[in-house]
């Protein structure tokens, strides 16, 4: 299974409380990209442009994709949300 592949079953962990659905199913991920060296990229797209649960989503995509093996670094663009730039600056430098 490719690192991708790999990402995507482990997203698939992820529930939207809301919907009760996961992440990949609901498409909010998209354009998953990883390298050989492990660094990975994507985009989140909250369910709406005023999604009450972004910086929750947000977070526990983040962790379940640190989880996989070989995951060395993330780097997270946000779309289609109020408080994109927000959201995607404290993302990207939350430990």
């Amino acid at each position: 299974m490719t690192l991708e592949e790999e990402i995507l079953e482990r997203l698939k962990t992820v529930i939207d409380p809301e919907t009760n659905t996961d992440v990949v199913r609901m498409r909010l991920v998209e354009n998953l990209w990883a390298d050989a060296l492990g660094k990975v990229r994507y985009t989140f797209r909250p369910s709406s442009f005023v999604c009450p649960i972004a910086v929750m989503l947000a977070m526990n995509i983040k962790k379940a994709v640190a989880e996989v093996p070989g995951v060395k670094s993330q780097e997270i663009a946000i779309e289609g949300y109020l408080m994109a730039d927000d959201l995607e600056k404290l993302i990207n430098e939350e430990i």
